[in-house]
């Protein structure tokens, strides 16, 4: 038996919510929390970039959540 077909992730949105503001402390946008260079270059990542910037992303506001950005 053969696996499922692997189809290409879906596009995802931008995370931009339009409070675009790069904090000087951590260097992320304190609207989306991407980097500067993730954000002039989303337009031209492919859905799998985007998918693997989001999880950045993720991990970004865990760790600034719970104070252990700079750590």
């Amino acid at each position: 038996m053969s696996a499922d077909p692997v189809f290409p992730p879906s596009d995802p949105p931008s995370p931009c919510i339009g409070v675009c503001v790069i904090n000087p402390q951590t260097q992320v946008c304190d609207g989306c929390f991407r980097a500067l260079d993730e954000i002039a270059a989303w337009w031209d990542y492919s859905p799998d970039q985007k998918h693997r910037v989001l999880a950045k992303v993720d991990e970004r506001l865990k760790r600034i959540m719970s104070g252990t950005f700079f750590d």
